[in-house]
């Protein structure tokens, strides 16, 4: 199974990268750009108005010592406040035009990036897990998958995002900012890499008692290693002979696996639930909750609700010895 990036007994994400503070792409570095210029034009802000603070206790103090009441003292300070007044009020106007012509500078840069030849992946959130689709213009060239999808590294990708159920989020910090999921609605974001790397999505928008553990996994590679994963996952599930895998085979078609799950190749139609296809490939399980692990997976098909409460699928009443034949099944399917 695919756990090479993962430590053993580690918690998914472990070894992935998930900040806004290390940009992977073009909108990435604008929307980073953007943070660093409003935290450190905030921090000299704060500093000034502490040692102005700091400067007026001590100068009142120094006033009250020598008990100067005169007019013509009065008169200076008040003239001295005025002007300090508004130095700070155009000091503040200045400041905030900066910060508003910087962000609507980042919000051109990060909606600018438009090709005719860009990747085209339809991206669904569920209750609580993601749908990934690839476009293609031949029907048999569409790749369905779920949780984690693949990108090449300085190409444009855009994702086409929409909401089966309720308000979802896409944020995937190192590639782009957020986008809203409307049920109904579909709009369009992207992204670019600008190198290689595992990187971590998350559902940004509360939508149930499992939106924490709504997240998705994106891998950026290089072009020919892109094109190989693609076609990998164009093809059906491979056959097996082996009375083993045969056995967990039948399982998977006997049991109620095969009313909500797919598994191209075989009879396994269901539409609610991910796309199992290649689920063997894949780094973590339950839209990354667990790694992907064959002590995990069995856990996860004996009892989906001690992993992860509320979520859709039932505990399954298998014999053991079925378990373990339905995970080596399933471990295959690469």
């Amino acid at each position: 199974m695919a756990t090479a990036l993962l430590s053993t007994g580690a918690m998914p994400g472990s070894g992935f990268n998930q900040s806004v503070l290390s940009p992977a792409g073009v909108q990435a570095w604008s929307i980073e750009h953007l943070w660093s210029l409003m935290l450190w034009t905030s921090t000299g802000v704060f500093t000034l108005v502490l040692i102005a603070l700091y400067l007026a206790i001590v100068r009142g103090r120094r006033h009250h010592s020598r008990d100067e009441g005169s007019s013509t003292s009065e008169g200076s300070s008040e003239g001295a406040l005025r002007r300090g007044v508004a130095s700070a009020v155009g000091l503040t106007v200045a400041i905030l035009l900066v910060l508003l012509f910087a962000s609507i500078w980042t919000g051109r840069a990060v909606g600018a990036l438009q090709a005719s030849s860009a990747v085209s992946i339809e991206v669904t959130g569920h209750q609580w897990w993601w749908e990934i689709h690839y476009e293609d213009a031949v029907p048999s060239e569409r790749v369905i998958t779920a949780n984690e999808f693949h990108i090449p590294v300085g190409q444009p990708v855009v994702l086409k995002v929409t909401s089966r159920d309720v308000i979802h989020s896409l944020w995937i910090p190192n590639l782009q900012g957020k986008r809203d999921l409307i049920p109904g609605y579909t709009t369009a974001t992207w992204i670019e890499a600008d190198h290689p790397g595992v990187f971590r999505g998350q559902c940004a928008e509360f939508c149930g008692i499992q939106h924490a553990h709504m997240a998705l996994t994106v891998v950026a590679e290089p072009e020919a290693a892109f094109t190989q994963w693609l076609a990998a996952m164009r093809a059906p599930a491979r056959g097996t002979s082996d009375p083993s895998l045969v056995r967990g085979r039948d399982v998977f078609m006997q049991a109620r696996c095969a009313g909500c799950h797919t598994i191209r190749g075989t009879d396994a139609g269901g539409q609610v639930a991910p796309d199992l296809t290649h689920i063997g490939s894949r780094r973590t399980l339950g839209a990354a909750t667990i790694p992907n692990t064959p002590e995990q997976l069995a856990s996860w098909i004996r009892d989906p609700q001690h992993v992860k409460p509320g979520n859709q699928m039932p505990p399954n009443p298998l014999a053991e010895p079925d378990v373990q034949a339905l995970v080596a099944y399933l471990g295959t399917l690469q």
